[in-house]
């Protein structure tokens, strides 16, 4: 199996909606309307490689439970709704669903936190 890349990761993302390729903290990152949803970890205790892709804390408990060759966390992590991903691991039809599924986590907490500009009387 080839090992995937950010050019993967990039080229995936670019066919979801309202995505833009940047960096956060250094590293290449996607982001939709502003935030992050997946970026190369840039934390001193991530393994290099390492992609960190955003997801409720339930999902990915199961993940690391499930796979934890491919899926794990560090302690700089625990209290951020991602996963820690082994770029090297991870297959490419997992990786699409991955970033699918941070995107639309993402989007709807940016969705949700626009304050509504409408005032009743």
């Amino acid at each position: 199996m080839p090992h995937s890349s950010f050019k993967t990761v990039e080229s995936i993302g670019r066919t979801l909606p309202d995505v833009e390729v940047t960096t956060t903290w250094g590293q290449p990152a996607l982001k939709v309307r502003g935030k992050m949803f997946v970026c190369i970890a840039s934390h001193k205790s991530a393994e290099p490689n390492t992609l960190v892709v955003m997801m409720d804390f339930a999902d990915r408990d199961a993940l690391v439970e499930d796979d934890p060759g491919t899926y794990y966390l560090k302690e700089h992590y625990l209290n951020y709704p991602c996963v820690l991903v082994r770029l090297s691991r991870v297959r490419v039809d997992a990786l699409r669903d991955l970033i699918a599924g941070a995107h639309r986590f993402v989007s709807a907490k940016v969705r949700r936190k626009r304050p509504s500009r409408r005032r009743e009387p």
